[in-house]
């Protein structure tokens, strides 16, 4: 197959994985996910990240078609994730002189994960790497989303290697640019990619742009996902809202229900949204939507209503779950309300209430909580809740 090239002498040998069924193991793969490479030829040659080593066969081949004979002189390695770097023992093998290039952090992981100790050439903040036309350019971005990541940037193409950032999930399907294919089903892939890896991290995210700030930069590569080009703002900007958790006008409605009662307040108050005004209401059952899914809509809209029935004096557990994801990735301002339901023995409103209070969100309206089954007042305090979101979120 004809290697892509990206930009001159810029060339994709990344693969798809369309076999893996959760990222890290944890998060669902619908539509897959690429794990992006990119291969720098000039006086010197330079591979840019390897992929993870379920596929290192098919990337070394890809590697030495584009190399016809060449010898690879370095490894540029930005993130030592194993999706990224899990092919590095097997291409040194390949390649045994290549030079390995990374900052202080990447070598000790290297030695860890793969006992490489040799052939390094270490990069700090700002260091540069002459390959011959070109002077590569090295910034530190760490804890987005691992320590020891960094940037590379090639001011002569004004190309920008980013690891993992501005990363989505998704296998690309034909294309590799952004301007080849239909980037739509990757925009909610990405907002999901962020919820899910990166969303702890927005100030670090935040220091990282800032120091992109002043490159000229008119592609970025990726480890996952399309390069971006034509929308290469877009991605910018989707990175720099979810990292500030400037969250859109919209709520998210999140509830756990074992017979049925504790959904019906749910769909009153969501009823309750709708009748004032709200259009962007992204309502979820816990027992049925994986929370990746349910992150991404926390992240993306700046309005939260939980429910969970009292189970074992407790929250519902897929409740318990979600709530304690939404509180490790320390999400930030966010308009919160909630509500419960109990038989005979109430604790999860007053459960849900310390959990708001743990992450200093605004509570907004006065919480429902239900006793058995629905009553007209239970009802119209649902509709209430509904309504006081409503008009909180038309004041902003």
């Amino acid at each position: 197959m004809k290697p892509k090239e990206i930009t001159n002498n810029l060339f994709y040998v990344g693969v798809n994985d369309r076999q893996k069924e959760l990222f890290e193991n944890l998060w669902p793969l619908p539509s897959g996910v690429s794990y992006n490479s990119y291969l720098l030829l000039d006086d010197k040659t330079v591979l840019i990240d390897t992929v993870d080593v379920c596929y290192s066969d098919l990337f070394l081949k890809k590697i030495a078609g584009v190399l016809n004979g060449r010898p690879l002189d370095y490894l540029v390695v930005g993130h030592m994730e194993p999706d990224h770097s899990g092919s590095i023992r097997l291409l040194r093998r390949q390649y045994p002189d290549v030079q390995i290039v990374g900052n202080s952090k990447t070598f000790g992981m290297l030695e860890g994960y793969h006992g490489i100790t040799s052939g390094l050439h270490e990069v700090k903040e700002g260091d540069t790497l002459s390959i011959g036309s070109r002077e590569l350019r090295f910034y530190m971005a760490p804890m987005v989303h691992w320590p020891e990541v960094m940037f590379t940037y090639d001011p002569k193409e004004k190309v920008l290697f980013s690891a993992d950032a501005f990363g989505t999930y998704g296998a690309l399907n034909g294309g590799v640019i952004d301007t080849e294919q239909n980037v739509a089903p990757f925009a909610d892939e990405m907002i999901r990619y962020y919820a899910n890896i990166v969303g702890k991290y927005g100030s670090p995210v935040q220091k990282a742009l800032q120091k992109l700030a002043g490159l000229d930069i008119q592609t970025i590569c990726s480890t996952h996902g399309p390069v971006w080009r034509e929308h290469l703002a877009d991605a910018v900007s989707v990175y720099d809202r979810l990292s500030r958790y400037e969250g859109e006008n919209g709520v998210t409605i999140a509830y756990g229900s074992m017979y049925g009662h504790t959904e019906q307040m749910a769909e009153a108050i969501a009823g309750s949204l709708a009748e004032n005004g709200i259009k962007n209401i992204a309502m979820h059952n816990v027992s049925k939507t994986h929370a990746s899914y349910i992150l991404r809509d926390v992240f993306r809209y700046k309005s939260l209503i939980v429910g969970s029935p009292t189970y074992s004096n407790q929250l519902f557990p897929e409740i318990e779950s979600l709530l304690n994801k939404i509180e490790i990735r320390e999400v930030k301002k966010r308009l919160f309300g909630y509500f419960g339901s109990f038989t005979w023995a109430g604790a999860s409103v007053k459960r849900l209430a310390a959990f708001a209070e743990r992450m200093n969100w605004e509570i907004v309206g006065i919480p429902v909580e239900q006793k058995q089954s629905g009553t007209a007042d239970t009802y119209e305090a649902c509709l209430n809740l509904g309504k006081t979101m409503a008009d909180k979120l038309k004041e902003a």
